[in-house]
C-alpha cells in the first residue's frame, strides 16, 4: 500500500497523538481553513504585493522539480496519445524536436483548474501548447497569475475569475489540469459535498477523448483511482433512476465516463511506518 503525506497532514498526525480533544479539533480547524476563499485571496494578495514591489515570481507549492516532472510527462503523453498510442508508461525524460512537439500539441486546448499564480501554464507554454486558459475562483490569484504571464512574455494564455464548482465555462478542453485543487476541496468542512460537485463539474470540462490530469499531495495514485471509480458508479447509479436513459446505461456498462490512463513513476519514495509512499501523486485519466 502506498502512503502519501503532506507537511501539514504530517503535522497533524503528530499533532493528534500527543494533544487533547480540543486540541484536535482545533488542528482541524486550522487544516479547514486551508479550503476556504478567504484564505487564498490573503495568500495571493500576499503574493501580488511582492511581485508588484519586488518582482517576485511566486510560490510553486510543489515545487520547481515537480512541476518540470509534470509538465514534461504531460507533454509527452499527449504526444503518444496524438500519435495513437494509448500509452502503459511515459518517459518525461523523452527528447523531441521542438517542431514535433508543436505540431502534436497544437491541437491540445488545455485548462488550468485552481491556476493560482499561472505558472503551471506557464511552463506547459514552454513545453508547445498554445491554447491554454486558467481559472480561479480568487480575483486577486487571476490578477497577479494574468500580471506574471504579461511581464514574463505569456500574454496569450487567458485567465478567467471562475469556480470550478460552480463553473460559467461553456467550452470543453482536451487537456484539464488540476495541481492540488481537488486537495484544497477536500479541506473545506463541506469537503464530501463539494468533491462530489468538483467531479461533477470537471466531467462537463473534459472533452471526449480528452485527459484529467491530477497532481495530489494528499492522495496516493490508488486513492485517486478510487475516487474516479466512485465516481463512475455514482454517475451509473444516476442513469439507472432516469428511466429516459436505457441507451446511455448501455453505453455506461461497457464504457464507464473515466478510465485510468497513467502516472508519473518516477517521484522520489520513501518508508514510513512500514509502507512506500511518496510525497506527491500525478494521474491521467481519459474521458470516454
Amino acid at each position: 500500500m502506498l502512503i502519501c503525506l503532506t507537511w501539514i497532514c504530517l503535522v497533524s498526525v503528530i499533532y493528534t497523538i500527543h494533544s487533547s480533544d480540543k486540541d484536535e479539533a482545533d488542528a482541524d480547524a486550522m487544516t479547514a481553513v486551508l479550503g476556504l476563499q478567504n484564505y487564498r485571496n490573503g495568500a495571493y494578495a500576499d503574493e501580488l504585493t511582492s511581485f508588484r514591489d519586488h518582482s517576485h515570481a511566486g510560490e510553486i507549492w510543489i515545487g520547481a522539480e515537480i512541476m518540470d516532472t509534470v509538465t514534461s510527462w504531460t507533454k509527452n503523453l499527449c504526444i503518444d496519445i496524438s500519435q495513437g498510442h494509448m500509452p502503459n508508461h511515459v518517459d518525461e525524460a523523452k527528447l523531441e524536436s521542438v517542431a514535433q512537439d508543436e505540431k502534436y500539441l497544437s491541437c491540445w486546448s488545455v485548462l488550468d483548474i485552481g491556476t493560482g499564480n499561472g505558472l503551471l501554464l506557464q511552463e506547459l507554454a514552454k513545453q508547445g501548447f498554445t491554447d491554454l486558459t486558467g481559472i480561479d475562483y480568487s480575483e486577486v490569484a487571476i490578477d497577479f497569475a494574468r500580471s506574471h504571464a504579461d511581464r514574463d512574455g505569456f500574454s496569450s494564455i487567458k485567465f478567467l475569475v471562475d469556480d470550478i464548482l460552480e463553473t460559467k465555462l461553456e467550452r470543453q478542453f482536451q487537456l484539464v489540469m488540476d495541481k492540488g485543487t481537488l486537495d484544497a476541496i477536500g479541506l473545506h468542512p463541506d469537503g464530501p459535498i463539494k468533491r462530489m460537485m468538483y467531479w461533477d463539474s470537471v466531467s462537463k470540462l473534459v472533452a471526449p477523448g480528452g485527459v484529467l490530469v491530477i497532481t495530489s499531495c494528499n492522495h496516493t495514485k490508488d486513492e485517486l483511482v478510487q475516487e474516479v471509480e466512485n465516481f463512475n458508479h455514482r454517475n451509473a447509479g444516476m442513469l439507472r433512476q432516469d428511466p429516459n436513459t436505457i441507451k446511455d446505461r448501455e453505453i455506461h456498462r461497457d464504457c464507464p465516463p473515466y478510465q485510468y490512463l497513467n502516472h508519473v513513476q518516477t517521484y522520489p519514495t520513501f518508508m514510513f511506518g512500514g509502507s512506500l509512499g511518496a510525497h506527491v501523486a500525478t494521474v491521467a485519466f481519459v474521458r470516454n
